[in-house]
């Protein structure tokens, strides 16, 4: 009987072997991440809001925010047009506003103490600190205290019922303020160390002290 010789190759292989397996397609080149346009506005504004609580408005240059932000000024030109622009936006309490009052008013108090923290810890930005250093900025300073007080104090103010609601709203963002000076001005080591829970459970009703209505 004719048969093929024990070793005899095939077009496979040699008699008896698995096919190759064929090697792995060349991966992908990486695609660039596309830039996220809200996460860098974000930083933008983050970085002109810690600029303009150190220096005078003057002062800050568009390179500065920049550098801190980690971008080119052609960006911040691109998405914000130029410095007045961008430092409308950071002197405006109006979106922190919404955050902060974002509670029925029996539980508010809590609400703001804890929104004060959280926002310093996980954002490192305070929605009302900045309002301490108006007076760095000269008419623009006049600038933040109008939007301070339409923005924040007085759309509280309009939420509380009961005598003397104008006076307690700024008796409880006086408390936040004084809060958040604290925590991230002051830095202080206990208040930093603090489970930020318990730290508005403590506090919280300091706060709603004045918002409730006295009687």
């Amino acid at each position: 009987m004719n048969t093929a010789p024990e070793h005899e190759a095939t077009a496979s292989g040699p008699a008896g072997a698995a096919p190759p397996t064929p090697p792995p397609p060349a991966p992908e080149p990486p695609v660039p991440a596309r830039r996220d346009a809200e996460a860098t506005r974000a930083a933008i504004l983050k970085a002109a809001r810690h600029l303009l609580a150190r220096h005078a408005h003057a002062d800050i240059t568009l390179k500065a925010v920049a550098e801190r932000a980690g971008v080119s000024p052609p960006l911040i030109l691109k998405y914000f047009g130029n410095k007045d622009t961008l430092f409308a936006r950071v002197m405006s309490f109006e979106t922190d506003a919404d955050a902060l009052l974002a509670a029925p008013v029996p539980g508010l108090g809590r609400h703001m103490a804890r929104h004060v923290l959280a926002s310093q810890r996980d954002r490192g930005a305070d929605p009302l600190v900045r309002i301490a250093f108006a007076p760095l900025h000269g008419d623009h300073g006049d600038i933040l205290r109008a939007n301070f007080r339409a923005q924040v104090t007085e759309r509280l103010a309009a939420r509380l019922s009961g005598p003397d609601a104008g006076l307690r709203a700024e008796l409880a963002v006086a408390a936040l303020v004084g809060l958040g000076v604290m925590y991230g001005v002051a830095r202080g080591p206990h208040l930093r160390e603090s489970d930020i829970d318990t730290i508005a459970d403590r506090y919280g009703p300091l706060v709603q002290a004045q918002l409730t209505p006295p009687g």
